[in-house]
């Protein structure tokens, strides 16, 4: 079973120091680094990159969303997890649309935590009550007229169906063996989704299926 490099950026040492700890108890985290805020994280991976990348949102020097800006720009394999204070609809929505993989709040339970550095690298995305709250208070914002139904319709019934299976968190795998496919047909089809949807992520996809009223 594969095991992951974690890299953790926040300014406060107390709370980075027992997360350190609290990710080097996890069964597949394998090495743990830390940084005091995004240009020492960014210094960190550099030289080597981590599978994920838990970015506090407040920090010195610069800040959890100039931090994931660079880290999507220079280091686009990294997985992103935010860690928060507050659960701002808009901050979340703007930060999905840059292609963060995850948000956790700060109150956090570890057991999700771990659940959520396993599910970004696996399955590019973690869905949890926070993001769908926030997706559907987006779609509910939205007047009618605006849901991508012309987006919509370039989909053929496949995709639409492979589409609900991500919003679901399988994998890959867990989607080709449940429609009989093959894990690469499973791939195409997400790319082909990505491009007639206009979008360049799983996360993406995510937030064009609640717009579009494919899942709820």
């Amino acid at each position: 079973m594969k095991k992951y490099k974690v890299y953790i950026a926040d300014d406060h040492t107390l709370f980075r120091k027992a997360m350190v700890n609290l990710l080097r108890s996890f069964h597949r985290v394998q090495e743990v680094k830390d940084a005091e805020n995004g240009k020492e994280l960014l210094t960190l991976i550099k030289y080597e990159q981590p599978d994920v990348a838990i970015v506090d949102l407040q920090m010195p020097v610069m800040d959890g969303a100039e931090t994931c800006e660079q880290l999507i720009k220079k280091h686009p394999d990294v997985k992103i997890i935010i860690l928060t204070m507050h659960d701002s609809n808009k901050y979340i929505l703007h930060m999905m649309e840059m292609g963060v993989h995850a948000f956790l709040l700060k109150n956090t339970e570890p057991d999700e935590l771990e659940k959520a550095i396993y599910a970004v690298v696996e399955k590019d995305f973690y869905h949890n009550d926070l993001v769908a709250a926030v997706l559907r208070k987006n779609v509910t914002e939205r007047k009618s007229g605006q849901r991508p139904q012309f987006r919509l319709a370039e989909l053929t019934e496949r995709e639409k169906e492979i589409l609900v299976l991500i919003c679901r968190e399988l994998t890959i795998r867990e989607i080709g063996q449940k429609l009989s496919l093959s894990e690469n047909t499973v791939r195409n089809h997400r790319v082909n989704m990505m491009d007639k949807i206009g979008v360049n992520n799983t996360v993406g996809l995510v937030k064009f299926a609640y717009e579009a009223g494919i899942v709820s």
